[in-house]
């Protein structure tokens, strides 16, 4: 399973890669628009604290083919050859989709709330499809079944696509996907951090400490043993 962190905070960034095995980040407009400044010199910032093996997703502006197709390219050239471009699950993203694909640029259909949609965009060439969990259930729908019935659909139909899962809410829905074989997640800091949460698992942690610094003496190690 690829673990993305969902944020376009820099401290954030080189807190979270620092602690958990994620293997890159994703971004959209949204969150550049949160940390605000320059957002070409926060997505360098970003790429800067995970490294150019990374793969690192930004997300194109004009609403043509033409225009996402240009915003694709610099994006690349900005950010270097492990650049996931995301274009919106619209009709003329499929256009600039299948442009990008011919272009061997990698494509990540987003947006995506329907089944159809990720359809449309898979067919059209794109790398990953990202459904939208908690915007999903906001409609009145069930954003967790909603994904599990886009994975089912791209594997029946053998389109290579992978799921990247978005907008979460709780850590109950990414476990459900990650049961149900979703490829990929992306997650907010506050969503990865609440995955680890776990006072029964804090309570032994202490415990374990407290019986070893009665047998060696506060604030020894095994190392201090050796």
């Amino acid at each position: 399973m690829e673990l993305y962190l969902d944020t376009a905070d820099v401290g954030e960034i080189r807190r979270l890669t620092a602690l958990y095995p994620v293997d890159g980040v994703t971004t959209n407009p949204g969150l550049l628009a949160a940390v605000g400044g320059d957002p070409a010199g926060t997505l360098c910032a970003i790429r800067e604290a995970i490294g150019p093996d990374a793969p690192m997703f930004a997300q194109v502006i004009p609403a043509d083919a033409e225009g996402m197709a240009r915003d694709a390219r610099a994006l690349v050239r900005l950010l270097g050859r492990n650049t996931v471009v995301k274009v919106p699950a619209v009709p003329e993203g499929f256009r600039a989709i299948r442009m990008l694909k011919a272009a061997g640029i990698a494509a990540c259909g987003t947006v995506v709330y329907a089944p159809m949609q990720a359809l449309m965009a898979a067919k059209a060439g794109a790398a990953y499809v990202a459904p939208y969990v908690n915007r999903i259930d906001n409609l009145g729908y069930d954003g967790v079944a909603v994904t599990r019935q886009i994975h089912d659909l791209l594997e029946r139909q053998g389109l290579p696509a992978k799921v990247l899962a978005a907008s979460f809410r709780s850590a109950q829905q990414v476990q459900a996907l990650c049961l149900h074989g979703v490829p990929a997640v992306t997650c907010a800091p506050a969503v990865l951090d609440a995955m680890m949460k776990n006072p029964a698992v804090d309570e032994a942690v202490a415990a374990f400490a407290a019986d070893f610094a009665g047998l060696a003496g506060e604030g020894k190690g095994m190392a201090d043993m050796i």
